[in-house]
């Protein structure tokens, strides 16, 4: 929960100066939608504002502001994710997270939220630029930045063993992850011979054969050898008969 928190205040941080330029934010639209021939219809998506920037956006000034816009709503993303990995959520948490992972898709129509009281980036609008063109895109951070520290709020306020029995279940797992690695770490290397491929218990079965063969020949030899030295030590050499025979 702390990691999520610090992620939250930098995220804050980052939009507050964000915040502070507001009105270059707008002018880097009005030229973009210019230079795309899209002033009609309203700035209402985070995957419009990329297009602007990817294939109308003439200046580094525009750049810049716009790459910050698209940078927080990338953020946001990605901790929409860490909360939903935090705990399991309740019926209120979840509800609240669904919102913000709804708000921050590219594609999700925007043209119809608006950032209330205490937020006053709508006022700093024209009230054609507010009705029908940027309400709803600078309306976006502010609300989502509003669902999120609810859901902070509200996770806060479960019990103790709910987000302990979480993070327990992850160190079990990690656990026995780490037996599973120490286990096969110790077995003797090698295939078992009951996963011997075919392959293998072919060339096994070869060098067998050939032990054998090999002890058989060998075998042969020495029992041949071993007759006729055995005859000759017990028979003596040959002589012919006669006075010499003994």
């Amino acid at each position: 929960m702390n990691e999520v928190k610090e992620c939250l205040r930098n995220i804050e941080q980052t939009y507050k100066i964000f915040q502070q330029q507001q009105f270059t934010f707008i002018a880097a639209l009005e030229h973009t939608r210019e230079d795309a021939h899209d002033k009609i219809r309203p700035v209402a998506s985070i995957g419009q504002v990329q297009a602007y920037m990817d294939h109308h956006c003439n200046n580094t000034t525009d750049r810049r502001i716009l790459l910050m816009f698209l940078n927080i709503c990338s953020e946001l993303n990605k901790l929409c994710q860490k909360l939903e990995a935090l705990h399991p959520g309740t019926s209120v948490t979840n509800n609240i997270l669904e919102k913000c992972k709804l708000l921050v898709s590219p594609s999700n129509d925007l043209s119809t939220i608006r950032a209330k009281y205490p937020h006053d980036v709508v006022n700093h609008l024209s009230c054609d630029e507010a009705k029908n063109h940027y309400g709803g895109v600078v309306s976006l951070i502010p609300i989502v930045l509003d669902c999120m520290k609810a859901w902070v709020a509200h996770s806060e306020k479960l019990p103790r063993n709910f987000l302990h029995n979480v993070s327990d279940g992850n160190a079990d797992s990690q656990k026995r992850t780490q037996q599973d690695v120490s286990a096969k770490a110790s077995t003797p290397l090698g295939p078992h011979p009951a996963t011997l491929t075919t392959a293998t218990q072919t060339l096994v079965s070869y060098k067998d054969y050939s032990q054998e063969q090999n002890s058989k020949h060998g075998k042969k030899e020495h029992l041949n050898g071993t007759g006729r030295n055995t005859w000759k030590y017990l028979n003596g050499p040959w002589k012919p008969p006669g006075k010499h025979s003994f």
